[in-house]
């Protein structure tokens, strides 16, 4: 596969090429197209926003080049902008990068109150069956943070996740809600 140009723009990444965006789009459901609400595949004629997550892992992959004036961002200094724009960036990369080496499709998942959303085969395609919440070792979980998730998880049918990342692979811990 060919490596994308893109272009580093305050905190977004911009694949202008409208070509390489459906592409990378079709590819996995990375990024967002300009003005495009709901996607369907490669129907769309704009460029491609990625977040700084999406964009460093591509990257890393070597899927895409960051353009940044007349230079390039390379992965350091695309971390240390993750690192300032993330709160817990390590963790959620690490997580991010796990569920999405295992196929998955991870988006963000502010419109949940969480971390991220995950579908097994994409937006448009079937609904993100799990909600997950990034957490390092040894944070705490307070029973109302556990009753919120719980209850929101419920509400749009999705299973609630806690992902634990420190050194080595991410851990997952599921909760199931039922009636009795």
């Amino acid at each position: 596969m060919k490596t994308v140009e893109a272009e580093l723009v305050e905190n977004r990444v911009v694949v202008w090429d409208i070509e390489d965006s459906r592409d990378l789009y079709s590819e996995g459901f990375f990024g967002k197209p300009l003005g495009v609400a709901k996607p369907k595949g490669r129907d769309f004629d704009s460029p491609l926003i990625l977040d700084l997550v999406e964009a460093l892992y591509l990257l890393g992959k070597g899927r895409i080049r960051v353009k940044r004036g007349r230079g390039t961002a390379g992965q350091r200094e695309l971390a240390r902008r993750c690192a300032a724009e993330y709160a817990g960036f390590k963790e959620k990369f690490a997580v991010y990068r796990h569920l999405r080496d295992l196929g998955y499709v991870v988006t963000p998942g502010i419109k949940f109150g969480c971390d991220f959303a995950v579908y097994r085969h994409g937006p448009g395609i079937d609904h993100a069956p799990f909600l997950i919440q990034v957490m390092r070792p040894g944070d705490q979980v307070t029973a109302t943070q556990m009753v919120l998730s719980g209850r929101l998880a419920t509400t749009v049918r999705k299973q609630f996740l806690i992902a634990s990342a420190g050194p080595g692979t991410p851990e997952y811990l599921s909760f199931d809600w039922w009636k009795a």
